[in-house]
């Protein structure tokens, strides 16, 4: 009874899907981090260089971008945020949007105003430091991998190549159970098969069988085995398409049913799904905790 509440208190749930996807990020958002990290080692840098002796530059005070608001706050801060939104962005399986844009789209616009007023400090600077010149590389690259990421190939390739997994046991096959590979008794192991009932004892499989009575033996048996085989053809037209395990190359959203597009699960790379079912173009996919929605896109999947 419990067992079969679960799935329904598990679907209905709105905030089940809202994670974020940490194997869904791409080339584009490591280059995101890594400039968005430099940008915020630059911020604690001086502005302003020092032109005259080095006796001199001693004794002169250090200024950081956090020591003048309008710079701190409006470039590096800018910028740094930018980049969180963007890759927080294309980590979550369904778009959030402030005041009708994206994330994404709002992250972006950030890392451009950063890239863009780090630029006019460097004009107006008579002699830029190096926190203002790292700031104004790191800013750039930032605006670059954010507006270029979903464009250009290389950065749209996962930033870590999912792993190849094992291939499952099908429902019901449990460890060590004949039928696996490596188990001896199983389906190929003639040699371990099973003594029919009421005939353990048979005499015929003695080890003190003179040698040439082995091709005597195994008639009886032989002559047992089309009985199976016949009926097997007769279960076979029973369904056109066999279940089978994937494994998506990144990750994509698993929608309900009923044919609405909300999604109910995100498939990640790495982990094994079951089709049980064709439908039209996609497949009705089953997740390691039972539930059942269709993958639209499926392009490039392994098959297990």
């Amino acid at each position: 009874m419990n067992l079969s509440a679960t799935p329904d208190a598990t679907t209905d749930d709105p905030t089940k899907d809202s994670y974020v996807n940490i194997r869904s990020l791409t080339r584009g958002d490591g280059v995101l981090i890594g400039a968005a990290v430099l940008l915020f080692i630059a911020s604690f840098l001086d502005v302003s260089g020092c032109n005259v002796s080095a006796d001199i530059c001693d004794k002169v005070p250090t200024t950081n971008s956090w020591e003048i608001s309008q710079l701190g706050w409006g470039s590096f801060f800018l910028g740094i945020a930018g980049a969180a939104l963007v890759v927080v962005s294309r980590s979550l399986p369904q778009p959030r949007k402030v005041v009708g844009l994206e994330l994404g789209q709002v992250g972006a616009a950030f890392t451009v105003a950063s890239a863009w007023t780090l630029l006019m400090w460097i004009f107006e600077s008579e002699n830029a430091g190096a926190g203002l010149i790292l700031g104004l590389i790191a800013a750039l690259v930032l605006a670059g991998a954010a507006v270029a990421g979903p464009m250009v190939p290389a950065l749209k390739a996962p930033l870590v190549g999912a792993p190849k997994p094992q291939t499952p046991s099908p429902y019901g096959m449990q460890h060590g159970q004949p039928g696996q590979p490596g188990v001896p008794g199983g389906y190929g192991y003639p040699g371990a098969q099973q003594p029919p009932y009421g005939g353990p004892q048979d005499p015929s499989q003695g080890a003190g069988q003179p040698f040439g009575a082995q091709a005597v033996a195994p008639q009886p048996q032989a002559a047992q085995q089309p009985e199976p085989q016949a009926a097997a053809p007769a279960a076979q037209p029973a369904s056109d398409f066999a279940p089978f395990w994937f494994a998506v190359p990144v990750a994509r959203p698993l929608y309900a049913e009923d044919g609405s597009q909300a999604p109910i699960a995100e498939l990640a790379p790495g982990t094994w799904y079951l089709a049980v079912e064709q439908r039209g173009p996609g497949l009705v996919a089953q997740t390691q905790d039972g539930r059942r929605g269709v993958l639209q896109d499926t392009t490039g999947i392994q098959r297990g």
